[in-house]
């Protein structure tokens, strides 16, 4: 007996030994998970601005701008440089920009080592020149789309797409805006000096020890890349002077996989005055706007004379269990973007009280409607298959997307080719920073969003455009699907077998 009770002994001791480790190791991990750049972030760079693209205009009044998608390194700290790829440079790209009406072309070459693709995120245009993952451009290779601009003015961007490989592409530096102008909007009295009183602000969360980006993923992280701090344009801890008594902020959130809850360190409200297709129908006062990987927002912040304050991230918790908030980034926390008034500022005028009408259907003439539930492992059971149509819809109708999180892992869901309403979000009416024009929308652990969309064409039954999770993670182990458009009494033809592009 005493010896059974000397290894009794023995093996409490043991089992006490190795639950402590754990339970020592799991809440390391549940501490450690925490980021926060709250009040130590110096603010000691002046932010970049990306240009604007050169373009030329043909004879036929087409707008042909040049992009190369290239391999280079950049000094984010003086004295360290860093690998990188970049559109026309080291890192990120310019910013295009075009008119409603106008045609236009892109000579997009790739000097990479690898594919790559250069998909227009919200725009509207033939499934051809979507730059999905069907139109690869192989290294040394031009593709050349071209379409014609028909929707509002707009904050849209343009990034990679390769399938399985978007999150590195994107992480690396392939990323930019793309502006849409309209006469409408022109003739409004808004903030419109790019890069005066009218920001970009392309915000992307990066772990950078000054020689080298790293992408790996932390453990207990199944969200994909989370970063431990931010930087804006490719600018770390950057501040930006502003003479203008309102400042228009054209926020992108170009993470792959972190949600933001922006707002002001003073908690000052702002107006939201655009989301990702577009201008509101007026402005809607808030003072937090939060952002999934992909969203848009265009907010106007109000500046007096000789003040400073900081654009910022809080915690959110809108991410299901304690669990998933801390490790999928709801405790986290940024100072991402100083601003700093001059001592004298111009005057601005009054933001109008009615800025545009919107341009998507409000659900009432939807001829069906679809449920697509949303899973790590795929969309409705299914993971994206390249020769595989899941979704067949017919060019001039109207549909009514149910889509719901299914599980506690945050998610959103990005339709290619069209702006969509809000139409619920758990059953309820949309809060009014998801009453615009939207492409992406966040779909929180357990969600419903209904949404209403036309689909305008032109109809191509052999060519597809995606929709799926736009945290790149999620979409690279295929959580993606792809629909077609075709005539009334069409069907779906087969897919093509993905081509690189010399030339389009």
């Amino acid at each position: 007996m005493s010896r059974l009770k000397r290894v009794l002994i023995v093996v409490t001791v043991v089992v006490a030994v190795i639950a402590l480790a754990l339970g020592g190791g799991a809440l390391w991990l549940y501490s450690d998970a925490k980021v926060s750049t709250v009040g130590s972030t110096e603010f000691d760079n002046e932010l970049s601005v990306p240009p604007l693209a050169k373009s030329t205009v043909t004879s036929d009044g087409t707008r042909v701008f040049d992009l190369t998608m290239q391999a280079g390194e950049k000094e984010f700290r003086a004295g360290k440089k860093t690998p990188t790829w970049g559109f026309n440079g080291d890192y990120l790209g310019p910013t295009l920009r075009a008119a409603r009406g106008e045609k236009v072309a892109v000579k997009v070459r790739n000097k990479l080592g690898e594919a790559s693709t250069v998909h227009w995120h919200g725009m509207h245009l033939p499934a051809k020149m979507d730059g999905g993952p069907h139109q690869m451009v192989a290294p040394g290779a031009t593709w050349r789309p071209h379409w014609k601009v028909d929707q509002p003015a707009a904050t849209l961007w343009y990034h990679p797409h390769p399938h399985g490989k978007t999150e590195k592409h994107v992480q690396r530096g392939l990323a930019g805006m793309f502006l849409l102008d309209d006469a409408a909007a022109d003739r409004l009295a808004l903030p419109k000096k790019y890069g005066v009183d009218d920001l970009p602000v392309i915000v992307q969360d990066v772990r950078f020890d000054g020689s080298k980006f790293d992408h790996g993923h932390k453990m207990m992280q199944d969200t994909g890349f989370l970063g431990d701090r931010t930087m804006v344009n490719g600018t770390l801890d950057p501040y930006k002077e502003v003479g203008d008594e309102l400042v228009r902020l054209r926020l992108l959130n170009g993470s792959t996989a972190r949600i933001y809850d922006f707002g002001f360190s003073d908690d000052r409200e702002f107006a939201l005055i655009g989301t990702d297709g577009g201008l509101l129908e007026k402005a809607a006062r808030m003072d937090r706007i939060r952002l999934s990987p992909g969203e848009r927002a265009e907010i106007v912040v109000h500046m007096k004379p000789g003040e400073r304050t900081v654009l910022r991230s809080f915690p959110h918790d809108s991410f299901g269990d304690f669990w998933q908030k801390r490790f999928a980034g709801g405790d986290d926390s940024f100072d991402v973007l100083q601003l700093r008034a001059k001592k004298t500022l111009r005057d601005s005028p009054e933001l109008p009280g009615a800025l545009g009408e919107l341009e998507v259907p409000d659900g009432s003439d939807s001829v069906r409607g679809r449920f697509f539930g949303l899973l790590t492992s795929g969309i409705n059971g299914k993971k994206m298959a390249m020769d595989r149509i899941d979704e067949t819809v017919t060019r001039g109708t109207a549909e009514t997307w149910t889509v719901r999180n299914e599980h506690s892992t945050p998610h959103n869901f990005h339709v290619h080719d069209v702006q969509f309403r809000v139409l619920e979000v758990d059953g309820k009416q949309p809060p009014p920073s998801l009453r615009g024009a939207k492409d992406t929308v966040f779909v929180p652990a357990h969600a419903t969003v209904k949404l209403a969309m036309r689909f305008e064409g032109p109809a191509d039954p052999d060519t597809p455009y995606m929709y799926h999770c736009h945290l790149l993670y999620h979409e690279d182990l295929g959580m993606m699907g792809q629909f077609v458009v075709v005539e009334k009494g069409e069907k779906a033809g087969k897919v093509r077998t993905p081509h690189s592009h010399a030339g389009h």
